[in-house]
C-alpha cells in the first residue's frame, strides 16, 4: 500500500522520498505489521494549531499530529508534520534538520503502532525506538 508524502499550505520537498518510502515500509514490517495507507502531511505551525485545537482541544503548536486508521495489524494513517517546528527542533536539540524531520515521521509512525508518551518512560521507550529506526534508516542508505 502506499506511503505518499504531501503539503498544505507551505513550499517544502522532502529529499529521497522512495528511500523514505522504502525505510518506513521496512520498519513497519520489522516490527509485525503491515503497510496500509500512510500519509504524511507537511504544514505550517499555524496549520497544525489549528488542527491541535479542533480535534485535540490543545491549544498550541507541536511538530507533529497522527490520525490512526488502523485496521488489525495493517497501520495506516495521517500523520501532520509542522515543518516549522521540526526546524525549530533540530536548532534546539543541534541536529541536522533532515533527521530531525526522520525522527518526527517515525514518531508518528510509532503512535500508529500504539506507542504513547504521555509519561517519562513512555518518551524514553519512545526515544529508544525511534533510535533504533533511525539504524535502519543508516542500513538502508548505506546499501546505495
Amino acid at each position: 500500500m502506499p506511503v505518499t508524502f504531501h503539503t498544505e499550505g507551505i513550499l517544502f520537498d522532502l529529499p529521497q522520498k522512495q528511500k523514505h518510502k522504502l525505510w518506513l515500509r521496512a520498519w513497519i514490517e520489522y516490527q509485525g505489521l503491515s503497510c496500509g495507507n500512510l500519509s504524511f502531511i507537511y504544514t505550517s505551525n499555524k496549520y497544525i494549531r489549528s488542527i491541535n485545537r479542533k480535534y485535540l482541544n490543545h491549544n498550541y503548536f507541536t511538530d507533529v499530529i497522527t490520525f490512526d486508521y488502523r485496521e488489525g495489524n495493517t497501520l495506516s494513517g495521517d500523520i501532520f508534520i509542522s515543518v516549522e517546528q521540526v526546524r525549530k527542533n533540530a536548532i534546539s536539540y543541534g541536529t541536522k534538520e533532515v533527521d530531525e524531520f526522520r525522527r518526527v515521521m517515525i514518531h508518528g509512525v510509532l503512535h500508529l503502532q500504539g506507542y504513547k508518551d504521555d509519561t517519562e518512560e513512555e518518551r524514553a521507550g519512545m526515544h529508544q525506538l525511534e533510535n533504533d529506526a533511525l539504524l535502519l534508516w543508516l542500513e538502508i542508505e548505506g546499501n546505495d
